[in-house]
């Protein structure tokens, strides 16, 4: 009975699973802690995400974003810009402008051509506006006080003067025939134009004289020449009931006798007109324009010889 009491009982199996050595429990416990060290350094920090792009996420880059922030674009400041052309020439003044258009035609023949034949015909008051405006610099250019007559007042305003005689002497052809084909503009223009040269200055001296003689001449021919082309349209009508007669014969007055040809041209014509033969003096006195007064009475073609016989 001893023996028996003297030997101990077996150690139970769950209580050896329960007692594992201390070795075990040990490196199960590292093994988890490791692991769970191993997630939080894998998984990313505070700081991380949020500089991280949105871009990157799975979640945003599966997700579609509203169509009013798709279409939304990024406000930009004001820049600077240079005007259009439009814009820019709506700031250029008539001098600037030209200014501007020679330079061009003048680097670029070409352009110039197509300039002339693309711009308006001048009218005879857009010329005659011109002529005025340098008449008015003309005057302008004069000394105040002293002889207007004298040589130191000519050669202060000799350049503005040329400038005038200059512009004049390019437009008056413009309009003459052939290049204008209506007699009423030539005729309009001659009468505007030698109202400005008798506007010319008078000098002392005769050699400062000579511009404004040579003007009276110029235009005398330029009159002899559109009253020749006006007689050989429908009868010379337009001589006839223009009053060119009066206005000729005021012209010649205010020019001293220097317009007498073109006068007696107006004469010869409208003699004719009236029945009269070519070259024939016509001797109804002052009144050149009595072939009008004629018609007015009913006594026009009275003086003409009437055809007897047969016709």
């Amino acid at each position: 009975m001893n023996s028996v009491m003297a030997t101990p009982p077996p150690p139970h199996q769950l209580y050896n699973s329960r007692l594992s050595p201390s070795r075990s429990v040990s490196f199960a416990i590292s093994g988890v802690t490791s692991r769970k060290r191993k997630a939080e350094d894998d998984e990313p920090q505070a700081e991380d995400r949020m500089s991280a792009s949105p871009t990157n996420s799975p979640n945003l880059s599966s997700r579609s974003l509203p169509a009013h922030r798709q279409m939304k674009r990024a406000r930009s400041g004001p820049a600077g810009r240079p005007l259009t052309l439009s814009r820019l020439l709506e700031t250029l003044d008539a001098d600037s402008l030209r200014s501007v258009l020679q330079s061009i035609c003048t680097r670029h023949p070409a352009l110039g051509t197509e300039v002339e034949n693309t711009a308006p015909k001048p009218s005879v008051s857009s010329a005659i506006n011109v002529l005025k405006s340098y008449e008015s610099i003309l005057r302008n250019a004069f000394p105040y006080g002293g002889d207007s007559t004298s040589e130191y007042a000519y050669n202060r305003v000799k350049q503005a003067l040329m400038n005038l005689l200059d512009a004049l002497a390019d437009f008056t052809p413009h309009f003459l025939p052939p290049n204008e084909s209506q007699t009423t503009q030539s005729l309009a223009f001659l009468d505007e134009a030698t109202d400005i040269i008798h506007n010319l200055p008078d000098w002392s001296t005769f050699q400062n004289n000579l511009h404004k003689q040579n003007a009276y001449e110029e235009i005398a021919k330029a009159w002899t020449l559109v009253i020749r082309e006006a007689a050989k349209k429908a009868g010379g009508i337009q001589l006839q009931y223009g009053g060119w007669d009066q206005k000729i014969s005021k012209h010649n007055q205010q020019a001293h006798g220097k317009l007498q040809e073109v006068l007696d041209e107006l004469s010869s014509h409208i003699g004719w007109i009236a029945g009269q033969l070519p070259g024939q003096q016509h001797d109804r006195g002052a009144d050149v324009g009595s072939v009008r007064q004629e018609l007015l009475s009913g006594t026009y073609g009275s003086n003409l010889p009437v055809q007897v016989g047969p016709w």
